[in-house]
């Protein structure tokens, strides 16, 4: 394993320290609980707050700021945040307007959260969970029960972010969080495994002439192990999942986001979004918002995702809303 690292037990710790000095006048950071923060969190908003685990780097902690997260709790590299990070994060974000939790579907991140917001509300703390689940590969997987939560977190952090800065009450920024959720559609492939820093070698592997259908941001298994291909073969293999899930149709506006999983060139991003909007205008689908960057990463796994959502001007005006993070990805 070659990375820049000290001691494997403090790569978050010292990753989040970074992140706060690179951002002393918009970010803070709580050590105690793996938070940062918006340094002029507002009281008189939703505060919106998301966790997972680390090494999915610039989710979650990132892109906390003005119109995104006013918070992240993350855990270790791929392991749930502790219950109490969940909830003394809550604590320090409750306000009148209530805390919305999102959490990616993952059983793990689940069993954190809601136990966090049940703390939270026996303290009369006005707080909510929303789950996202928008990967289509597989329906269960090692690490959860149910569609697991990807890339496409991103629109609905977006979304809500917007939200919230706009004004809106609790219950109708749940309702925006669910309708962004509902036409969500991701699913991702690796090229090769990715290496955690506490592990010191692949979590898996992959031969050379092999590819993860489907892989999970942990680099759980997706649908098959299949040989290597050409790009536009592997694109067409992933919006024939993620096309007919919705359904998405000739007549709608998407958005169209290609992310990196850490370990691809950008220059082999943009080959899979060409081939991307080249089938989705064949269908009749128009790519009205184009996303092409690193947005949920799996540390050093070569590999994308695609994620498509269905468009409305509810939604486009919520993305269209300014945003501010440490680092621009949105």
């Amino acid at each position: 394993m070659k990375k820049f690292v000290n001691d494997p037990k403090q790569f978050v710790p010292e990753m989040l320290q970074g992140i706060a000095l690179a951002n002393p006048d918009t970010l803070k950071y709580v050590p105690e609980y793996n938070l940062i923060m918006r340094a002029d969190a507002p009281a008189d908003k939703v505060a919106i707050v998301q966790g997972s685990g680390s090494g999915h780097e610039p989710a979650h902690v990132m892109i906390v700021g003005k119109g995104m997260l006013d918070a992240a709790c993350p855990g270790d590299v791929f392991a749930a945040p502790p219950m109490d990070y969940v909830y003394e994060t809550t604590k320090l974000l409750a306000n009148d307007k209530g805390v919305l939790l999102l959490v990616n579907n993952y059983t793990g991140d689940r069993m954190a959260f809601d136990m966090g917001r049940e703390m939270a509300e026996s303290e009369g703390i006005k707080v909510a969970v929303l789950a996202i689940d928008d990967d289509v590969a597989v329906k269960d997987s090692t690490y959860t029960v149910g569609r697991r939560g990807v890339a496409g977190n991103f629109f609905v952090i977006k979304a809500v972010g917007a939200a919230s800065e706009q004004g809106a009450d609790l219950d109708e920024v749940i309702r925006i969080g669910k309708k962004v959720n509902s036409v969500t559609r991701t699913m991702g492939v690796a090229l090769t495994a990715c290496t955690p820093p506490a592990k010191g070698s692949p979590l898996f592997e992959l031969g050379e002439d092999e590819i993860e259908f489907g892989v999970g941001i942990h680099g759980e298994p997706g649908r098959e192990r299949r040989p290597l291909t050409n790009a536009d073969q592997i694109v067409d293999d992933l919006l024939d999942a993620i096309v007919p899930d919705l359904p998405y149709g000739s007549g709608d506006r998407v958005a169209l986001m290609v992310n990196g999983l850490g370990g691809t060139p950008i220059s082999e991003l943009y080959i899979l979004f060409k081939h991307a909007h080249e089938v989705l205008a064949g269908k009749g689908i128009t790519v009205a918002r184009s996303y092409v960057n690193e947005y949920c990463t799996s540390l050093d796994m070569a590999g994308a995702s695609i994620t498509l959502v269905k468009l409305d001007d509810e939604i486009e005006q919520l993305l269209d809303a300014p945003a501010e993070a440490a680092i621009r990805v949105f």
